[in-house]
């Protein structure tokens, strides 16, 4: 590969002389940009070559090698979390005067998908480590809890198995829709207590007592989103683990053909020797993987464990050992009681920061050709749900870590030097905003 030149080296800033060298500046250090190497460009070339670009044969060896890495019987591969996790909502019968319960500090999809079948979502607080606080939902039960959407942030995964005894501890509550019929069945008399779909969008590859994410909430959605550890460029999946009397295929089948306009064949069936004819067994929705997604999918999958996951986390060991012994910054916690993440996000805080300050730090490290980002906006800050009632200071431990937050570069390619340009950046821009 050719080397870049020196105008592909350099962003440019006021003017376009090229003579004039003080119009330059150090490239930009980019926030998350995805792994694309020959490997990944090769896969999805052959895909492309091979004439079967839509959902195909590398769709279905994905879903098997996503099941086999979390240790599930199945995993659904589709084309985003918020539709995979809308379609969970669905399926479990969850409409209006339900209510689903989700921590205040999430990406709005978490809340939008509540939002989407007519249902209510009731916002809680979070714990220093930015995951939802189990004592919180427990408060938060009803009779109209149908769902929890525990949500793991920055890699680190909530406390699910807490969680899970609470939907447990909470039966008396419940109250099912006695005329539910999903395929045949009712959900939620068959399951009798609240839904806990596991929010794992940050946290592929990250484990709860040793075991993978994916095997401890009834069903986990996952994000294969460009700025995730492990991307399709946009995707998503599920993994189910309801317990019996739930059967893994007839789930996979019901959600596979909800994903697919409710028709009873997808393409790679019909491709079979008079196989054409087919049925809609109900208006389903459109959300399909594709194999062009599930080649890059399986390239990321293949080096996962051996190359993604130890580099995320050497880089967040250097930023560790940069941030540890200065106390204007608190670290993120990447390890907590039974909980690994798989070190999605750096999100750094700035100790004494005002929300004002700590925009003005963002900015001040900007100049510094840095790029970093802010995770997450709260639901009740955002002003749709704002609109809706919901009051920021209802959630104090929220606000307190949203206000101070600043997540770092972490990516496959980002190199120590660099890391180490994002260390000075990030206490150069302190200093000049806090004096300090």
């Amino acid at each position: 590969m050719e080397k870049s030149s020196t105008a592909q080296k350099y962003q440019w800033g006021v003017g376009h002389d090229l003579d004039n060298s003080r119009y330059l500046r150090p490239p930009m250090i980019p926030f998350s940009p995805p792994r694309i190497d020959d490997r990944t460009v090769k896969a999805v070339e052959e895909v492309l070559r091979s004439g079967w670009i839509t959902t195909g044969p590398r769709t279905k060896e994905f879903e098997r090698r996503l099941a086999a890495y979390i240790g599930v019987d199945r995993v659904l591969a589709l084309n985003s979390w918020t539709n995979a996790c809308e379609l969970v909502l669905r399926w479990y019968g969850i409409g209006p005067g339900d209510e689903v319960i989700l921590p205040a500090y999430t990406y709005c999809a978490t809340a939008n998908i509540v939002m989407h079948v007519g249902a209510k979502p009731v916002l809680v607080d979070v714990l220093d480590d930015f995951t939802i606080d189990p004592e919180a939902v427990r408060k938060a039960m009803t009779n109209r809890t149908k769902c929890i959407i525990p949500v793991d942030v920055g890699g680190l995964p909530a406390r699910v198995n807490d969680l899970m005894r609470i939907a447990e501890e909470a039966t008396v509550l419940f109250t099912p829709k006695v005329n539910l019929r999903v395929a045949g069945s009712n959900p939620q008399m068959r399951l009798g207590r609240a839904l806990v779909l596991s929010d794992a969008a940050h946290s592929f590859g990250a484990t709860i007592a040793g075991q993978p994410t994916g095997r401890q909430a009834d069903i986990t959605g996952y994000s294969f989103h460009a700025v995730k550890n492990l991307t399709t460029a946009e995707g998503g999946a599920l993994a189910f683990n309801l317990p019996a009397p739930f059967n893994a295929d007839e789930l996979y089948a019901w959600f596979n053909t909800m994903s697919l306009h409710g028709q009873s064949k997808d393409a790679l069936a019909k491709t079979q020797p008079g196989a054409w004819r087919y049925d809609v067994e109900f208006p389903g929705y459109k959300c399909n993987m594709t194999d062009l997604q599930a080649a890059i999918g399986l390239v990321e999958l293949e080096r996962y464990d051996a190359e993604t996951l130890p580099r995320r986390a050497a880089i967040c060991a250097r930023y560790d050992a940069a941030f540890r012994d200065d106390d204007r910054f608190v670290l993120p916690t990447m390890q907590a009681d039974d909980r690994q993440g798989c070190h999605h996000l750096y999100m750094l805080r700035v100790a004494h920061a005002t929300e004002a300050q700590r925009d003005a730090i963002i900015t001040a490290i900007a100049k510094r050709s840095v790029s970093v980002n802010v995770h997450f906006i709260p639901l009740p800050m955002l002003s749709y749900y704002k609109g809706l009632g919901y009051r920021i200071e209802d959630h104090p431990n929220t606000y307190a870590q949203y206000s101070r937050e600043i997540s770092l570069p972490v990516y496959f390619d980002l190199s120590d030097e660099q890391v180490d340009q994002v260390v000075a950046a990030v206490k150069a821009a302190v200093s000049e905003v806090l004096g300090a």
